[in-house]
């Protein structure tokens, strides 16, 4: 998929909206001047005009006629409020993408007056450093391309994988939520560090660049992570005395059940 990959429109110009755009023009898909946000704040019109080079409007309409792919970016409570004008707007021709957490691909076809290819996504925050994990699931209209375009959009801002929309609970489970726990176990590997004597500052780029390095060798090395952690765990040495105290407070137990307690609470908050 080269620079004309599509038109695109954006219902929303906040902090996702802006990694996509930022993540799709540092990978060539389609042009600044290809792009259109709908951003009712006048301040961030002209940044993200200014910043990326990208048409900035406040008119639905003016939105639709520019865009094949028509991306809702907006918090999902202002979701009926933003979309009411958009319901006769947009049209066959559109295919929408929703990045709303909760928003089920019914209620998506229920806002539209003609039945729309629709895609629901479920980012997470890192894609705002481009490196999301992000799942997405189409409704029946949705075309083979269609699913390849949003697999490119997408993957401009992390990986990308398609999973049936009854999963996309344990997706904000897992990913979704999942930044959240992972930050709090940072948080307390530097308390640690404070704790055996090391400078905070110390302590903080110790951990972090220690999580980032695990997780990249994680992903770059393609072996289990029993594999990985059995490599740093010499007999009687220090790090099995670690992990000894880890398996003493349930830290997977701990884990699995914070991922089940967030997949259960984002089934009773999308009804």
């Amino acid at each position: 998929m080269g620079a004309t990959l599509t038109t695109i429109g954006f219902v929303g110009g906040g902090q996702m909206a802006e990694a996509m755009v930022r993540g799709i023009l540092a990978a060539g898909l389609t042009a600044a001047q290809q792009i259109t946000v709908a951003e009712p704040v006048a301040a961030r019109c002209e940044y993200l005009t200014s910043q990326y080079g990208v048409v900035c409007t406040q008119d639905p309409a003016a939105l639709c006629r520019a865009s094949e792919v028509v991306v809702l970016a907006v918090k999902p409570q202002l979701a009926a409020a933003v979309l009411a004008p958009y319901r006769s707007l947009v049209g066959e021709r559109h295919l929408v993408l929703s990045i709303m957490a909760g928003i089920t691909l019914r209620t998506l076809a229920d806002a539209f007056d003609v039945p729309v290819r629709l895609i629901r996504v479920m980012p997470n925050t890192p894609a705002l450093v481009l490196a999301a994990a992000i799942a997405f699931s189409p409704n029946a209209q949705a075309t083979a391309r269609d699913r390849e375009i949003a697999t490119a959009l997408f993957s401009a801002v992390g990986t990308c994988v398609e999973v049936a929309e009854h999963l996309l609970d344990a997706v904000t489970g897992l990913s979704g939520s999942g930044p959240g726990y992972v930050f709090a176990f940072i948080e307390a590997m530097i308390d640690a560090g404070v704790l055996a004597g090391l400078p905070r500052p110390i302590a903080e780029q110790l951990t972090v660049q220690t999580v980032l390095g695990s997780a990249r060798l994680a992903q770059e090395s393609g072996e289990h992570p029993a594999v990985l952690k059995g490599r740093v765990t010499s007999p009687g040495g220090t790090t099995i005395a670690g992990l000894h105290m880890l398996e003493k407070g349930a830290l997977r137990g701990l884990i699995m059940d914070a991922v089940a307690a967030a997949t259960e609470r984002s089934r009773v908050l999308g009804g």
